[in-house]
C-alpha cells in the first residue's frame, strides 16, 4: 500500500482510511468526529500545529500499522527464537497498546448509543472478556511457555510432556479467543454500521476489525508455524 494522505485530505477521511490516526488526532485535540469535514491543513492551523510534522506522524502511524506483513511464508524457514521474538514485538506489544487505546472508545460508544443499539452492550461485554483473556494469554506465553519452547528447540527442556501440554493449552485458548471475535463480528452483523453511526461509532467498528486481523495473524504464526514443530 502507498501512503496517500496529503494536506488536503479531510480529517474524517483520514480516520476512515487509517483508523489508528484517531489516537494522533485525539492527542493533538483535532476533532475527527463532528468537526472532521475539514482538510488536514485547516485542522493543523486551528490547533497551532506544524503541518509537516503532523504529516510525518501520520506516515509513522501508517508504516507501523498499515504495512502489516502480507506474506508469512518467510517464517516457515525461521528458527523458533526468531519467530517468538517477532510475535512478542509485533503482536504482543501491538495488541497490548491497541487494547488499551481502543478501550475508552468501546466504552463510550456503548454508553452513548447502547439504548438505541443494544447490540453495542453485548459488543462491549465481549470486548472486555476478549481483552482480559488475551492479556492473560500473552503474559502466560512470555513468562512460561515461550521459554519452554526455546528449551525444546535447543534440547534442554526439563519436562517435555509438560511443555507439550502447555502448548496444547495455548491452542485451546486461541480457539476461545477466536470464538469471542466471532461473537463480536456476529453481534455487530459483520461490523455493519447503522445510518445514525457517528465518527466514533465508525472508528470502533473499524478498529475492532483490525484487531481481529491482528489476532488471527498472531494465532496463525503460532498454531500453524511455531507449535507444529513440537507437537508432531
Amino acid at each position: 500500500m502507498t501512503f496517500t494522505i496529503t494536506s488536503n485530505s479531510l480529517v474524517r477521511d483520514i480516520v476512515n482510511e487509517l483508523p489508528k490516526a484517531s489516537d494522533l488526532f485525539k492527542k493533538n485535540r483535532i476533532d475527527f468526529c463532528c468537526g472532521g469535514n475539514i482538510p488536514l491543513t485547516q485542522a493543523a492551523a486551528q490547533n497551532g500545529l506544524n503541518l509537516e510534522d503532523l504529516l510525518e506522524e501520520l506516515k509513522d502511524v501508517f508504516e507501523k500499522y498499515e504495512n502489516a506483513e502480507k506474506d508469512v511464508e518467510v517464517w516457515t524457514n525461521s528458527d523458533s527464537n526468531t519467530i517468538i521474538n517477532h510475535v512478542i514485538e509485533n503482536y504482543h506489544r501491538v495488541s497490548e497498546e491497541e487494547l488499551a487505546l481502543l478501550n475508552p472508545y468501546v466504552t463510550k460508544v456503548s454508553r452513548v448509543h447502547g439504548d438505541h443499539h443494544p447490540e453495542l452492550i453485548k459488543m462491549n461485554e465481549l470486548f472486555y472478556e476478549f481483552k482480559k483473556e488475551l492479556l492473560e494469554h500473552m503474559a502466560k506465553e512470555e513468562e512460561i511457555v515461550f521459554p519452554l519452547i526455546k528449551q525444546l528447540a535447543d534440547g534442554t527442556v526439563p519436562n517435555r510432556e509438560e511443555a507439550i501440554q502447555l502448548i496444547n493449552e495455548l491452542e485451546k485458548e486461541h480457539d476461545h479467543a477466536g470464538e469471542l471475535l466471532r461473537q463480536i463480528r456476529s453481534v455487530t452483523s459483520d461490523f455493519a454500521l447503522p445510518l445514525d453511526a457517528c465518527g466514533t461509532y465508525r472508528l470502533v467498528y473499524a478498529r475492532l476489525e483490525e484487531l481481529e486481523s491482528l489476532t488471527f495473524m498472531h494465532v496463525h504464526l503460532e498454531n500453524n508455524i511455531l507449535f507444529p514443530r513440537y507437537l508432531s
